[in-house]
């Protein structure tokens, strides 16, 4: 049974995934999994999911040879044979996206509620990520990089900048194998460390001080116009008197 744990993290097939292919509920998948021998499944789950690895028999799966090929064509089965994924399509969340995208959010929302369920900051820092994103381009090439070193993407597929992207993932790729080495310690890459820190601290000092300065401006605002609070009905007027203070600070930081 560890091998065929290993496997299906091998081939990325989550425990929700695997319910909704089995029909059953995600505690249930948690109990097969934890037998000692795959035999004692019911025996239309076990044919199943034999059918959907490959094999006519769970003797067959360590002997199973994990390549781009039979991933493919393991998603392929899945794919068609798992009960298909019920959208909630009146959601606000999902307008303005095609059926392959709603299935993909819906996809990601079921994994990282499970993963939240173990550990909530995988959550908290998938959310930072997410918002990084924004203006940090390189965390794009990283989900590239992720992709294909785990077999879901074709190593020569690019769907961002080419030219960056091939960078990235040449950087990237050299740096993990010099980290799966074992020749990278602590000790070695104490100075590094120090370095990044010593950059992080001034981003968020930074952006402390970029805040007590927007706040700032905000009551500046609100003073010069007599309001307490900004609300729907002045709104405008204070984001407009807002813009006029900006500019008249940057004027003077020029003179």
């Amino acid at each position: 049974m560890e091998q065929l744990n290993a496997l299906l993290h091998e081939l990325g097939i989550s425990k929700v995934k695997l319910s909704r292919f089995l029909g059953v509920s995600r505690q249930m998948i948690y109990n097969y999994l934890d037998m000692d021998d795959m035999n004692k499944w019911p025996s239309d789950k076990k044919v199943l999911l034999l059918n959907l690895l490959g094999v006519k028999s769970p003797e067959d799966i360590p002997k199973i040879n994990v390549t781009t090929d039979y991933i493919d064509e393991v998603e392929m089965r899945l794919n068609s044979m798992t009960n298909t994924v019920k959208i909630p399509t009146d959601s606000e969340l999902l307008l303005g996206l095609d059926d392959k995208s709603k299935e993909t959010f819906v996809g990601i929302c079921d994994l990282l509620k499970e993963y939240m369920e173990d550990d909530n900051k995988i959550g908290e820092y998938f959310y930072h990520y997410l918002q990084a994103m924004q203006n940090t381009k390189e965390l794009k090439y990283i989900l590239g990089y992720v992709a294909k070193e785990t077999g879901f993407v074709k190593p020569m597929q690019f769907d961002f900048n080419e030219e960056e992207q091939f960078i990235f993932e040449s950087i990237m790729d050299t740096a993990m194998v010099l980290y799966r080495s074992g020749k990278a310690s602590k000790s070695k890459l104490a100075e590094a460390h120090r370095r990044f820190v010593s950059q992080i601290e001034q981003k968020m000092e930074e952006k402390l001080s970029r805040t007590l300065e927007l706040n700032a401006i905000k009551n500046q605002a609100l003073k010069e116009l007599g309001y307490t609070v900004i609300n729907e009905e002045n709104a405008s007027e204070i984001f407009s008197k807002i813009a006029e203070i900006q500019s008249r600070k940057n004027a003077f930081k020029e003179d």
